[in-house]
C-alpha cells in the first residue's frame, strides 16, 4: 500500500483543492446574486467543476479505504453519497445541477449559497483532521533512527 504520510497528504491536497473550489462557487454565486454574472454564464462555469469535485472526493475515499482508515473514510462517505444524490437528482431536461433556467426561482440562488457554505464548512474540518493525522504519521515515523542507543560524547 502507500506509506501513511502520503496517503494523508494527499488527502489534504485534494481537500485542499476542494476548499479552493467551493470559495471558487461561493464567489460565482455571490457575483449572480448581486447581477455581475448573467445565470448562463454562471451555470456553465458551476457545472463545469461539479464532477471533478464529486470525483476528487469519491477518490479521496476510496483511497482511505483501501488504506484502512475506516473511521475517516466513514467520515467522508455522507459527502460523497450526498454529491451523488446531488447529480443524480438533476431533472432530465436541465443542464447540470444548476440550471439557467431555474436558478432564480423559488430562491435556488440561496439554496445553492447554503450549500456551498455547508460544504465550506465540512472540508475546512476535515482539512485540519487531515493536517492532525499527518503530522501524528510523520512523528511516528523513525527518521533519526532513535532505536540506536549511541551516545555522542563531547569533549570540553
Amino acid at each position: 500500500m502507500f506509506p501513511e504520510t502520503l496517503v494523508f497528504a494527499l488527502a489534504l491536497f485534494i481537500t485542499g483543492a476542494i476548499l479552493f473550489l467551493l470559495i471558487y462557487y461561493l464567489i460565482i454565486l455571490s457575483d449572480l446574486e448581486c447581477d455581475y454574472l448573467n445565470a448562463q454564464e454562471c451555470c456553465s462555469k458551476l457545472n463545469f467543476w461539479s464532477i471533478p469535485k464529486l470525483a476528487a472526493h469519491g477518490f479521496l475515499t476510496f483511497v482511505l479505504l483501501i488504506h484502512g482508515n475506516w473511521i475517516l473514510c466513514i467520515v467522508n462517505l455522507p459527502m460523497v453519497v450526498w454529491l451523488v444524490y446531488e447529480q443524480y437528482r438533476v431533472p432530465a431536461g436541465n443542464i447540470g445541477i444548476y440550471d439557467p433556467a431555474e436558478i432564480h426561482n423559488r430562491g435556488m440562488v440561496k439554496k445553492h449559497l447554503r450549500d456551498t457554505m455547508i460544504g465550506l464548512g465540512f472540508y475546512l474540518i476535515i482539512f485540519f483532521v487531515y493536517l492532525y493525522c499527518m503530522i501524528i504519521a510523520l512523528l511516528k515515523g523513525d527518521p533519526i533512527r532513535r532505536h540506536e542507543e549511541e551516545e555522542i560524547v563531547t569533549e570540553f
